[in-house]
């Protein structure tokens, strides 16, 4: 009789644990449950000396059917000259759960060395959303820097 309790005493507490872990993972994946694809693409231009400032324009496509015209702007400073144009930007987010969230300041250190066709990437963060991109371009550039890079909706 005892041995019979404690098997059912054991199986009681193991049914217990796995119904806590599968809740906790539930929850674990709720707050990914509402995430998305979102890429951008996008142009901009700039310029450097000391102090970095560039600006430009897109397009936020997320996989929901969404779209967004953005504007972009980076500003900030380090050891940095030059001067650049990307016509063919592509960005991707990570961690995106409504559009709006890509909208914001993302913080960026960076390093470059280009002349003529050059090609730049550059990864940033903003709280939990990631935003990676990518680009081919025009210009002349080299140095270390750091910026903020804002991305707004297009009025």
């Amino acid at each position: 009789m005892r041995t019979k309790g404690l098997v059912i005493s054991t199986a009681a507490a193991l049914g217990i644990g796995v119904l806590s872990l599968s809740t906790g993972a539930l929850a674990a994946n709720d707050s990914n449950a509402g995430a998305m694809d979102c890429h951008m693409t996008f142009t901009l231009h700039g310029w450097s000396a000391i102090y970095k400032t560039a600006s430009g324009s897109g397009t936020v496509t997320c996989d929901n059917g969404q779209s967004m015209p953005v504007t972009l702007s980076a500003k900030g400073g380090g050891l940095s000259v030059g001067k650049y144009k990307i016509d063919d930007g592509h960005g991707a987010f990570t961690d995106v759960a409504d559009m709006r969230q890509v909208l914001g300041t993302y913080a960026r250190a960076s390093a470059q060395a280009g002349a003529g066709e050059s090609a730049h990437a550059s990864a940033m963060t903003k709280g939990n959303i990631s935003l990676a991109i990518t680009g081919h371009g025009t210009g002349w550039d080299i140095g270390v820097g750091f910026s903020g890079f804002t991305i707004k909706a297009a009025e």
